[in-house]
């Protein structure tokens, strides 16, 4: 996923119009006054939708884990979806681990809405301004 992030802040700074730097040049300025006055705010709806793919991404890494480690040494590297795994199919617990599923995907789903929500709220202060 790193790569699609790098391309994702990639289309975004090739959305900032040039002539807002140079106008910022002519005001004086400086390179890191550029960057926060007009690099950083431009790019949050982009920095958002990454951290979005990436938080969906970490939520759902199962197969990686599985193959790797199996969530050991003990439990120290089980995420939450080897988790619900683990309690489904290796200690039958199914009415638990679909709970645990449950708990997740409304984790996930309210974390990508305020996401989302988040990026409509930047888009509109962008329009306004």
């Amino acid at each position: 996923m790193t790569p699609f992030v790098a391309l994702l802040l990639l289309a975004g700074l090739q959305q900032i119009d040039p002539a807002l730097y140079e106008a910022a040049r002519m005001d004086g300025a400086g390179r890191w006054r550029q960057f926060r006055a007009i690099t950083l705010p431009l790019l949050v709806p982009a920095l958002l939708v990454a951290t979005l793919f990436r938080s969906l991404d970490a939520i759902r890494v199962f197969d990686l884990v599985f193959v790797l480690t199996a969530g050991g040494p003990g439990t120290a590297t089980e995420p939450l979806s080897l988790f619900a795994f683990s309690a489904m199919m290796r200690h039958l617990r199914f009415g638990y681990g679909s709970g645990v599923s449950m708990i997740m995907f409304i984790a996930a789903f309210l974390g990508a809405l305020v996401l989302i929500r988040l990026i409509g709220t930047s888009r509109l202060e962008r329009e306004q301004a």
